[in-house]
């Protein structure tokens, strides 16, 4: 396509604390490079739409420490199919966008991996979801202050937990992976975790009732993630009532507070690195890769396979909760 001249950046999919400092730090240093940046509204809904605004400096001014995104997200059909992407593509070449960087998760990422491959567009994926689940990255923007949202919350439900004695099952999400499961319940201090990795491995409850889990404590926490594969912590919780009544229990799903709030300083620093390594591929000619961390370090991701392994989690992280669960 020749030199890039001008980007444009979006944010699609479900909204992760820091997405605004990713946005901030693309526009910023395009902008020191000598690049045009155009700011696209409502994610792929907007490029099919043309909700398209020129981006300076100053448009993303005082944005580092706000949640959410200010370009908006959204679902778009349309740009499922060939169709809605052509008319994506005619305002792209409309507005003068030469190249994409799009701040998103899994299906975000293979919505810019198809539009590459139909339109050849140098596209740049950003990390951007609270579940930590695409491959190629040690962390995902917004990971780090959703896990500290769940440890504020896990930290409030046991002050009750402990003066009723009670069974709590609180559901985190995760959708297809645990890491906001597992990593939570070993920050909380809870008793188990229950995740989709290990779910169709063993019966969790009853490994869990099994092992005594009132033991020493006079509560118990146990965090679910929301997959289908573990069916939610009000199956278990019903489940728990039929099959062990002498508990009392009670649920709580802490649901899109997990997606809000100030991002951490984990966070910024994450989408500001990933953001101006961002501009830095676009101008070394790499295109059709997202944008990782790996021991600290930054990495080019192809997208397919970003979006199409599975990102692991580590089997060390199940033995230190239940070694410390006693």
């Amino acid at each position: 396509m020749g030199t890039i001249k001008c980007i444009g950046v979006l944010t699609s999919g479900g909204d992760a604390p820091g997405m605004n400092a990713a946005i901030r730090a693309v526009t910023r240093a395009a902008i020191y490079h000598g690049l045009q940046v155009k700011g696209i509204y409502r994610g792929y809904h907007g490029l099919v739409t043309d909700e398209i605004t020129d981006f300076k400096s100053e448009n993303v001014s005082n944005i580092i420490q706000l949640g959410g995104t200010i370009l908006k997200t959204a679902r778009c059909k349309e740009f499922t199919t060939p169709e809605g992407r052509k008319i994506a593509y005619e305002n792209m070449q409309k507005e003068g966008i030469d190249a994409l960087v799009i701040i998103g998760g899994d299906g975000s990422l293979t919505g810019a991996r198809i539009f590459a491959q139909e339109f050849d567009v140098p596209c740049i994926g950003l990390p951007g979801t609270i579940d930590n689940d695409l491959y190629g990255t040690d962390t995902t923007i917004g990971y780090d202050t959703a896990l500290n949202t769940i440890l504020e919350a896990v930290d409030k439900i046991r002050d009750t937990a402990t003066s009723h004695e009670r069974l709590f099952f609180i559901e985190v999400m995760g959708r297809d992976a645990g890491f906001l499961a597992i990593n939570g319940a070993i920050a909380s201090g809870a008793e188990a975790a229950i995740i989709p990795e290990v779910s169709t491995e063993v019966d969790q409850l009853e490994e869990f009732i099994k092992n005594g889990f009132r033991k020493s404590k006079n509560s118990s926490i146990v965090l679910v993630a929301e997959s289908e594969l573990t069916g939610g912590a009000m199956h278990y919780a019903e489940r728990v009532k039929k099959e062990y009544p002498q508990y009392e229990v009670r649920v709580t799903i802490l649901g899109h507070v997990q997606r809000g709030g100030s991002p951490t300083a984990h966070d910024r620093i994450l989408a500001s690195r990933l953001g101006t390594a961002a501009i830095d591929a676009l101008l070394e000619d790499q295109r059709n890769v997202m944008i990782g961390i790996e021991n600290d370090e930054i990495v080019y991701v192809p997208f397919s396979k970003a979006t199409k392994n599975d990102k692991r989690l580590k089997p060390e992280l199940i033995k230190v909760l239940h070694e410390l669960s006693i």
